[in-house]
């Protein structure tokens, strides 16, 4: 585990990280001080030893002080008082300080003799130790100072972190309350660094979950009301039946009959798109020349929907190139989108179908005339259970789930379906499947 695993809270990192920082900074910034000012003690320290030899040669007595070499010379001879260090320059006189041969220097002459001279001499300090120095001179001044800047950067990475972190604990508490299935959370924010995008994201996978939530209540009550309706159709007939209210004619039968087949269809169509949706179905895909298929599903449309008064056209080109798809599946998807045109489309109008090349694509077209549909129905037309006319559609038989099918269908092929349209004109549905590639030519050997 690393050190900052072992903190509670991004604040605490944040104020670690930063604290930490400033610290190396400081200590950074004093060693470079130091070495830079590293000869500002020389010139005392060249007093210091003037003083020395000074006091040195006004003495009777020529002793080691334990500090500082002496030497003295007097009629040529050299006499070293202390550790034996480099030989510095050579005066005849006068006063003298230095720095010479690794060593510092200070000489004064003797009133012994002319040219006599007695020097005081000790190490140059190297670079490490005369920085040292300058820190030991101000450890308190420094430490001072690196407190109060490691308390400035706290209090400040503390608050920067504080407004850093408000979408993450926002997050925390939202996610808390989702746990409940309060699915209608969201993070304010106005940052666009990560947590913003984080935030964002959040919120993004908070609605798709209040989104699926809602479609969960609505599947179950759409499914309990779809089912409850044969049921209880059934069921009265069969009490009615039992009690000897009705006869079991044909008539009583058949209606008995058409409710099971409603049963069946609306249970066999909900396990077909659970299996599409899953991808449990596979998908037999194949060069499927669209005109021959749209043709068989018009005719198909005509035999099961006699007596409407509504006209058929195609509108589908010789040369359209063929599609890579199940054409069980398109044949699906055609003859539910022409079953919903034709049930929503009044006597005298017209249902179209059309197709055209895009893009790597063929774009299949169903347009009706019919009294079109809302802008606000449109984003969930396809959806399962979901009607615009409730009463009608029911009255016509459906289940509410076709489109729902014909989407999964669509994109099980890695197309598309969408639907347009106006209050008034019409509507218009679209969807797009895959131009089939050419077929593979064999080489002559």
């Amino acid at each position: 585990m690393r050190p900052l695993d072992r903190l509670p809270t991004i604040r605490s990192k944040l104020g670690s990280v930063i604290v930490f920082a400033v610290g190396m900074t400081v200590v950074l910034v004093y060693f470079l001080l130091g070495f830079a000012l590293r000869n500002e003690f020389r010139d005392a320290d060249l007093v210091e030893l003037l003083q020395a030899a000074q006091a040195q040669s006004g003495s009777t007595v020529f002793e080691d002080d334990g500090t500082n070499s002496f030497l003295r010379i007097e009629g040529g001879e050299l006499t070293w008082i202390g550790e034996e260090l480099a030989m510095p320059p050579r005066f005849n006189g006068g006063v003298h300080v230095g720095v010479a041969n690794g060593i510092e220097y200070a000489a004064v002459p003797l009133r012994s003799g002319p040219g006599d001279m007695l020097y005081a001499v000790r190490e140059e300090p190297n670079a490490l130790v005369a920085s040292t120095r300058f820190l030991l001179e101000f450890w308190l001044q420094l430490l001072v100072a690196g407190a109060a800047a490691a308390a400035i950067a706290l209090v400040v990475a503390r608050w920067l972190a504080r407004g850093m972190t408000q979408p993450l604990r926002d997050m925390a508490k939202a996610a808390r309350r989702m746990e409940t299935g309060d699915y209608d959370q969201r993070v304010l924010t106005s940052s666009r660094d990560e947590v913003g995008q984080l935030a964002v994201a959040f919120n993004r996978m908070s609605g798709e979950l209040s989104n699926l939530e809602r479609l969960r209540r609505d599947l179950v009550a759409n499914v309990s009301h779809e089912l409850k309706t044969p049921i209880s159709a059934l069921r009265a007939h069969l009490e009615n039946l039992q009690d000897g209210v009705e006869e079991a004619d044909p008539e009583t039968l058949q209606v008995m009959l058409a409710q099971s087949e409603r049963l069946a269809r609306l249970v066999e169509q909900l396990l077909e798109l659970s299996r599409l949706e899953s991808g449990d179905v596979p998908l037999r895909r194949e060069r499927v020349p669209l005109r021959p298929l749209v043709s068989q599903v018009l005719s198909e449309i005509e035999v099961t929907r006699p007596g409407r008064e509504v006209a058929l056209e195609e509108h589908v080109p010789d040369d359209l190139p063929p599609v890579f798809a199940d054409p069980e599946r398109v044949h699906q998807v055609l003859f539910n989108l022409l079953d919903n045109a034709l049930r929503f489309t009044p006597a005298g109008g017209r249902v179209t179908v059309s197709a055209s090349p895009h893009d790597g694509s063929v774009d299949v077209a169903v347009t009706d005339t019919g009294p079109g549909i809302s802008p606000e129905h449109l984003p969930r037309l396809f959806e399962r259970f979901y009607r615009i006319d409730t009463s009608r559609s029911r009255n016509e038989g459906g289940t509410g789930i076709g489109l729902a099918i014909a989407r999964s269908v669509v994109e099980a092929h890695g197309g598309r379906i969408w639907a347009e349209s106006e209050p008034g004109r019409g509507a218009v549905f679209t969807f797009e499947l895959p131009v089939a590639p050419e077929p593979e030519t064999r080489r002559s050997r």
